[in-house]
């Protein structure tokens, strides 16, 4: 067997074309315990997801773990399974997602250009993805994963699954990475506006909480920005919404294990709201651009629960970005940028690139002669 992915059949002079991977955290095949257990076995044994000594960690998962929860959570996924006629909501709006994508940029790009969909667990996979780009032709790979605020246990991890698939491939191609995007201006504006239209046909709060999902709190003393970029992009949609201190509150969602993970939990949040004289909240996502079982079930369903039990009277859930115009419009926007330089982006000019080279060339050749 080669040691490298190879392209037989690659005739040279082909044509080239930028390509735009983009990701997401997954989800299972179905909503039944067999494809849960393999879903949660890659989701949980990813070392930048549970940072825990492997061997210790092998028997946690596989003695404790993996025998008690994909029961539960297959109960949880079938309450949202194919709420949207497509099987699993995460997956029914990422495609829709790269499809806004694709026909944004192909309007955008002088060049070609093909957006694909990779998930970091569960199918399509970041390497059937890259595997879909090179065989059309894809020399040069953006890589945007839909995580606004960066976390090693996401974004890295991305990073990781990436550059192991791409190192096993003879031809590598030239490859940039969207890190992080917390305070995008067109990823804040369409917060912004979704809260609006939501606000103009149900009007407004006493709070809008802005729920993101939790890491483990040694994280953040450890390094990682997570907290912090969740912080800017809360204050940046406050301010877009022009609402005072007092009107809206960060929490933190979907914790796993006794471990203290970061705070304020969104649970007990919706538990003690009431007991302030909060009557009605609103639940926005800002860290999930598509809802799934974390927005559609746990807020939507649990938290709804928590805060009406408590003596709260009115919630309300403003939906993920997911394929809205405007949130599509950014993610092309954010896509651009990182392309800039690359023959198919907008704007590039081969013959005064050519031009470009070859005067390069000449001062190479006359500087050498001069030495």
């Amino acid at each position: 067997m080669p040691r490298f992915k190879g392209e037989p059949d690659y005739r040279h002079g082909s044509p080239e074309r930028t390509g735009v991977l983009l990701t997401n955290l997954g989800t299972p095949d179905a909503p039944d315990r067999p494809s849960l257990r393999r879903y949660l076995r890659e989701f949980l044994w990813d070392p930048r997801v549970v940072e825990v000594p492997r061997p210790l960690w092998w028997l946690i998962l596989h003695g404790v773990i993996l025998r008690t929860r994909p029961a539960r959570s297959a109960e949880s996924y079938e309450q949202v399974w194919d709420t949207m006629g497509e099987g699993s909501p995460l997956m029914a709006i990422s495609r829709r997602q790269r499809e806004g994508l694709q026909a944004r940029l192909e309007a955008r790009f002088d060049g070609p250009v093909t957006v694909a969909l990779g998930m970091r667990y569960g199918r399509p996979s970041l390497a059937e993805g890259l595997a879909e780009l090179n065989r059309a032709g894809a020399r040069r790979i953006l890589v945007l994963p839909l995580y606004p605020q960066y976390s090693g246990s996401t974004t890295a991890s991305t990073f990781d699954a990436v550059t192991r698939e791409l190192r096993s491939w003879r031809w590598v191609p030239e490859l940039r990475f969207i890190q992080h995007y917390p305070k995008d201006p067109g990823y804040i504006a369409a917060l912004a506006d979704s809260v609006r239209e939501h606000w103009a046909a149900h009007g407004e709060p006493d709070r809008l909480v802005m729920s993101f999902h939790g890491v483990p709190k040694r994280y953040l003393l450890q390094g990682d920005p997570y907290h912090c970029e969740c912080q800017a992009t809360a204050r940046l949609l406050a301010e877009a919404l022009g609402l005072p201190e007092e009107r809206w509150q960060v929490t933190f969602q979907s914790r796993f294990g006794r471990a203290e993970w970061l705070q304020p939990y969104t649970d007990a949040t919706m538990q003690a709201l009431p007991g302030e004289g909060v009557k009605r909240v609103d639940l926005i996502c800002p860290g999930f651009p598509a809802d799934c079982l974390e927005t559609l079930q746990e807020i939507n369903d649990e938290n709804r629960e928590y805060f009406q039990a408590a003596g709260g009277e009115t919630f309300h859930y403003i939906p993920a970005l997911n394929d809205r115009a405007d949130h599509l419009d950014a993610l092309a926007e954010l896509a651009a940028r990182h392309c800039q330089g690359w023959p198919e982006h907008a704007g590039w000019d081969p013959a005064r690139a050519e031009a470009e080279a070859e005067a390069s060339r000449e001062r190479a050749h006359a500087l050498g002669a001069e030495r």
